[in-house]
Parts: C-alpha cells; structure tokens; sequence
C-alpha cells in the first residue's frame, strides 16, 4: 500500500476524478441468434458468451464455448476486444474482460471505453473496478420475471480516473494476488487427481479382498415424507444437501417437528444416505457426529452388519470410479433419472479385512482433508487468500474523489 499511497501523493494529492459510465463507455445489450435458425449456429466463427464461460473459464477470456456465424451478426457490429461484459440481468454480479472481438447473450452489457479515454486507462485496472460495479447492480436492481439491473442507475455509475502510474501499480499488486490464487488452484487440482489415484489403487489392491454385493451386507430404508421449515425439532436432511464432494451442506439448513412418525428416520453417526432421484442419483453422503437430524423421502438410509464394511470405507468407495461405473450403467433414464434400493443392492464392493479397511480409510481421509476441508486443507488456503485478495482490492480501489 505504502508504493501507491506514495504515488497518489504524488500524482493526484487533489482527489481523483470521477466519470459516469455513460460518458465513459459505448454500452450495447448482447442477444441471442434465433435457435431455429441453423445457419447461425453451424460452423460458427465469432465468440459468443454467457455465464457459462465464466463459471468454466475464468474473468479474463479469449475464446468462447459456443460460436455464431458471421451473418447472425447485427449489422456486422462485434463487442471490440478488451472490453468487460457485466451482467446485468438473471446472474447479477459477475463480469469478464473479453480480449478479442465478440458478441455475448442478453444476460450481458458490453462496456468499450470510448476512443477519447482509451489513453487514460489500463484495461486491467476497468477489469478490476468492475468488482465495485458487480457489488453495485447485485444492490441495485429490479424484479419482473427475472432479476435485473437499474439501468438508468447503472448508467450514472461513476468510474475513478486516477493517473496510470497509480492504476499500474494497482493493476501490478492485483495480478499478484490472482496469479497466487492460480496457483493454489492449480495445486488442488493435481492434489485432486492424485487423490483419485490412490482411492482406486487402495480399493481394488488388496489381495484379501472379496467382493459383495450390497443387498448381502446392508440394510437399506427409504425417508420420510414432510414439509421442510425453518425452525423445528429436527433438522432434515434433503437430498439437496448432499455437495458434489459427498458433504453434507454446513449451511441453509431445514427442519421438522418432532413426532412419532419422524423418530425412526433418525440418524445415527456412521449412517450412510444415498440421493435416489434426478440429476445428483447415487451421490452419497456420511453422518458424523450430529445434531438430532432426520433424513428425507428422496434418500435411502444405508446401514452395514457389523463386522461387514466400515461405513467411512464405504464412503470413499463411493466418491470412486468403482462405483460411479456401475451406478451410472445401472441407474433409470427418463427426465427424473432413478436410483433404488433395488438398484443399490446389486451394487459390487470389494470387502477387505477390517484392518485393512482401517488402514485405507486412515490415508484416504488425509487426501480428503488436504483437497476438500475448508477449515484445514488447500481449499481454506484458497479461501483466505480470497479473503485476503478482495480486502486489499476494496481498499486499493478506494480513492478520494477530486473537488471541483
């Protein structure tokens, strides 16, 4: 911080200027070329954006998922390269600097700084400002049939001009920041695969090991049906509460009343609960210790004999190529995809001795502190430096305005 304060002392003792978008920048709505129309979707060329390309590639893009043809373009007008994409309507609260010429779906606002700016601005430093602007429209908009930006406000959202020595020094401590969290991410990734590499490895490498079928050592139980509150006796655990790692959601809890009926849907720690319907079937997660917690009818509750599988094995067996193979040949199609009971007992699991289940669960758990723990692990490194990176973004983007 001391380098910028410096800098702005120099440069601009006075304040900043500030400029209203509207002055700023040239804004156009993107739009989406008719679906009936083929010609404009086949073999296209020109980069078209949506939400999408940012939730799987990143803010800063040079390339886009889908393309359009050149003649689905209006009046053959592109988005000019290195400008930002807001969006302003459905997902507020997210934007991306595109580095080539392009064109983007309705959801978005193009903003190209206006050829008499160009030489007062980094582009980064527009990017990293965006994240002020992002904060703006998601506190600033309007509901109809979906959630919208103000667009006369946004319009008359003022812009710092601070001097380019300032906004690239900015620009220089911001990109550190992100190019840390890159590699953070980059190293959780290849701790993820190796992760997956010694689950498959441990589960079918042990000699001892026979293979079962479900139905031969386990109990299974369907949920219970009720109305989700949110207050209650009992918390109840829904299919949607189960994340894509096979955690149960610490947060957005719900909850039942306590009765006769709700009692035998309790769950005990080691309880294993299996999502049985839609597009999240098969994924399974285990109780640990907990509060008083019943399961809903869209799970099924599954319970080993004693002596069979250790239900923290059995959990890690279940995050594995080894059962998703079979799950995914042996579960229903149709719009809402089924996963039974009847389906769970022909599920094959290889049932080693006890103590080698104990020794397998003891090296897997580590793998999945150190890539899925957020208190512990390579996620929660990534989180505070989030944390840390968004605290130092707010105060370097701070200025004091210029008077008049």
């Amino acid at each position: 911080m001391s380098r910028i304060d410096d800098l702005i002392r120099q440069y601009a003792p006075d304040g900043v200027e500030y400029i209203e978008i509207a002055e700023l920048f040239s804004t156009r709505n993107g739009y989406t070329p008719s679906k009936s129309d083929s010609t404009a979707w086949v073999e296209g060329t020109v980069p078209w954006f949506r939400m999408e390309d940012i939730r799987d590639n990143g803010r800063v893009l040079d390339n886009s998922i889908q393309h359009i043809a050149e003649t689905a373009v209006k009046g053959g007008r592109l988005f000019p390269a290195n400008s930002i994409l807001v969006a302003t309507s459905a997902t507020i609260g997210e934007h991306a600097l595109i580095t080539v010429p392009h064109l983007s779906n309705q959801r978005f606002t193009s903003l190209a700084l206006k050829p008499k700016y160009q030489d007062r601005f980094e582009t980064k430093f527009i990017f990293y400002y965006c994240f002020v602007l992002d904060e703006w429209c998601k506190n600033n908009t309007t509901v109809s049939s979906f959630a919208s930006v103000d667009m006369a406000g946004f319009k008359r959202f003022r812009f710092p001009v601070p001097p380019l020595e300032v906004q690239r020094e900015i620009v220089r401590v911001l990109d550190a920041f992100a190019e840390l969290e890159a590699e953070l991410e980059a190293e959780l990734e290849a701790r993820r695969q190796q992760y997956a590499h010694y689950r498959e490895s441990l589960l079918v490498g042990e000699p001892a090991a026979e293979w079962a079928t479900l139905g031969r050592i386990a109990s299974f139980k369907y949920g219970y049906t009720d109305k989700a509150r949110d207050a209650g006796d009992y918390r109840f655990i829904r299919i949607t509460d189960i994340g894509p790692n096979g955690k149960l959601s610490p947060s957005g809890h719900k909850f039942v009343s306590a009765s006769a009926d709700a009692r035998p849907y309790l769950v005990h720690p080691g309880d294993l609960l299996v999502a049985r319907t839609g597009a999240t079937y098969g994924k399974t997660a285990l109780i640990g210790e907990t509060e008083s917690a019943v399961y809903a009818s869209f799970l099924i509750r599954i319970r080993f004999e004693e002596g069979t599988l250790l239900p923290a094995y059995y959990w890690h067996f279940a995050q594995s190529s080894l059962y998703w193979d079979q799950a995914d040949a042996l579960v229903s199609g149709g719009a809402q995809p089924q996963f039974n009971a009847n389906v769970l007992k022909t599920i094959r699991v290889p049932v080693p001795p006890i103590q080698d289940q104990q020794r397998i669960v003891g090296v897997l758990d580590k793998f999945d502190a150190l890539v899925n723990d957020l208190s512990s692990g390579l996620p929660a490194e990534i989180e505070a430096r989030r944390q840390q990176y968004a605290y130092y973004r707010d105060r370097l983007l701070a200025f004091e305005e210029k008077v008049a």
